[in-house]
């Protein structure tokens, strides 16, 4: 028998005899490709390539050969001599020959630290000799460092839309008797002329709302001649700037007594007739002709004699309709500055119900703390239920604090008010997390453009279906220790290192470990030894990993790595 000879990742020759009490079978050659076995995709791959010698088996022998590996017993494959009867391959006499065995097999743990073994049966014609198959080993089994992989899935927050500045109006309106642009006593009692003195009273000493523009247009309604109402319409402007202006004296507001004001005359006021008459309890029938008879004629002296030609709908235009065009509009546009990052925070907790959705959710950004992310997320998806992004946020925290069901729940109903991609992606990270990766794939399917974590999370199912190149892709450009493993197993070590080097994992005890495995591969003796060190201090169970990690096999005489795994 010969001397079992390993050489890293590569195959292992292993020749031996197979004993019976008629020597059936000798001298048989074994090559495994890889040894040690490997895992990937969740299961062991195992070709061997069997060579029989000249006169290797007996003309009328036949052999049932079954690989062991671990408890899992492989398919068999039968050989025949060339003289015996059956199904299988048969190997002539003399010359000898090769066969060709390959079996894909589930990983089950039991297979991490096993022999690949052969056993079988021989058989002289139809009857099975006394002298037993000799059980040999073959091969190690098995490397799982795919099984190294994070599962860190990683979800994704809704943004807000916060504005730190946003760009506000406030508004009142004058009216004016037909024909007219003097601005009667009784319209500067009206709320929103009240309104309008005491808001600009209140924000002259306001640092955070500053006026940019007061826009004054003048209106007038669709009768009488077209150049006395452009005129009219110019006048009602300009009676509305001086009250705008009378209210910002009274309010003592400096900047909108002088250098803001915009003026517009519009004329005859079609789109605003329009829109008063679909509001008004006018009759369907007279309404709709009125309309048809504005759409049909673009000049407004044919509109104004078509609508006097209707009698009492005139008249009820005259009296309910018009009276609403004959007007001025004051605008004030201004920008206001919200609340300050420690206003948002202090009111967060003195007085949140009285933050908008936008200014809650952008609070919840300003701190690290998950339990006061999850407080104010709460708070906004109280507040703001029908909003969807409430309540992925609080899924997502309750998912960094591991509480997966709870994040479940609060992804699902966010996805109930809106079918969303973020929310698909973070329902495909429990999934992922839970193990359910037929479950995780289709969610992530769904997640397209949700992100760049909907590429990450694939690249972890990448991993664990053995799709290494996906995996790297998949990864990006992010240095992660993911993807240094998914580097690492599609072959490029040397970038595998690179990335660890890169990453925030450099100096952890998977990162350390993860180097070990490179450099075994490189077979750097020294740099496994080194690593191997200092993941051990950071981390003592991994000591019991390396001393049955089959990546670590062909250091196992060594002393220096041997006095470190015992």
């Amino acid at each position: 028998m010969r001397k079992q000879n390993m050489k890293g990742l590569a195959f292992i020759a292993v020749t031996g005899a197979l004993v019976t009490s008629c020597d059936l079978l000798k001298d048989l050659d074994y090559k495994v490709t890889p040894n040690p076995l490997e895992m990937h995709g969740d299961s062991v791959r195992v070709k061997v390539d069997v060579t029989f010698p000249a006169k290797g088996i007996k003309k009328k022998a036949k052999a049932e050969i079954t690989p062991m590996l671990g408890s899992t017993a492989l398919k068999t494959v039968t050989v025949l001599g060339e003289k015996a009867t059956g199904n299988g391959t048969t190997i002539m006499y003399k010359p000898g020959g090769k066969v060709v065995y390959e079996d894909v097999v589930a990983y089950k743990p039991d297979m991490e630290t096993a022999d690949l073994m052969v056993t079988g049966k021989v058989y002289k014609g139809d009857k099975e000799k006394e002298g037993k198959f000799e059980d040999k080993k073959i091969a190690d089994a098995t490397i799982i460092t795919p099984y190294l992989v994070n599962k860190d899935f990683r979800v994704i927050y809704e943004k807000d839309a916060f504005r730190r500045v946003t760009e506000e109006t406030t508004f009142a309106q004058i009216n004016y008797e037909k024909g007219k642009s003097v601005v009667r006593p009784n319209e500067l009692k009206d709320k929103d002329i009240v309104d309008l003195q005491n808001w600009l009273a209140a924000v002259q000493a306001n640092p955070k709302v500053n006026i940019k523009s007061i826009a004054v247009v003048g209106y007038a309604s669709p009768e009488g001649e077209v150049a006395l109402n452009e005129n009219l319409s110019n006048d009602r402007a300009a009676a509305g700037k001086k009250v705008s202006q009378d209210l910002a004296k009274k309010a003592k507001n400096d900047k909108a007594q002088t250098e803001v004001y915009n003026l517009a005359g519009r004329g005859e006021d079609y789109v605003g007739f329009k829109r008063e008459l679909e509001k008004s309890n006018m009759n369907a029938d007279e309404r709709n002709l009125i309309i048809r008879v504005l759409e049909m004629h673009s000049d407004p002296a044919t509109r104004e004699s078509e609508m006097r030609n209707m009698g009492k709908t005139f008249t009820y235009l005259d009296n309910n309709i018009f009276p609403l065009l004959r007007r001025s509009e004051i605008v004030v546009t201004y920008d206001l500055t919200g609340y300050s990052d420690e206003e948002l925070k202090a009111i967060s907790v003195s007085d949140p119900n009285s933050l908008k959705l936008e200014e809650l959710l952008f609070t919840a950004t300003l701190t690290d703390d998950l339990n006061e992310k999850l407080r104010l997320y709460k708070i906004a998806a109280t507040n703001f239920p029908d909003d969807h992004r409430t309540h992925n946020n609080v899924g997502a925290v309750l998912y960094q604090q591991n509480k997966m069901n709870e994040a479940k729940a609060a992804f699902e109903k966010s996805v109930s008010i809106k079918d969303n991609s973020i929310a698909k992606n973070n329902l495909a990270a429990i999934a992922g997390t839970s193990g359910d990766r037929a479950k995780a794939k289709q969610l992530l399917g769904q997640a397209k453009g949700a992100g760049q974590e909907v590429s990450y999370n694939w690249g972890i199912l990448n991993i664990q279906d053995g799709k290494y190149s996906d995996a790297v892709g998949n990864f990006g450009s992010e240095a992660t220790y993911n993807k240094a493993l998914a580097q690492l197993l599609n072959g490029s070590t040397g970038d595998a290192t690179k990335t660890l080097d890169a990453s925030n994992d450099k100096e952890t005890a998977q990162g350390y470990y993860l180097k070990a495995v490179a450099a075994a591969r490189e077979n750097k003796v020294d740099a496994v030894v080194s690593n191997l060190k200092n993941a051990f201090a950071k981390d003592g169970s991994l000591k019991a990993k390396a001393a049955k990690d089959r990546e670590f096999l062909k250091f196992a005489e060594n002393a220096a790595f041997s006095g470190i795994v015992k």
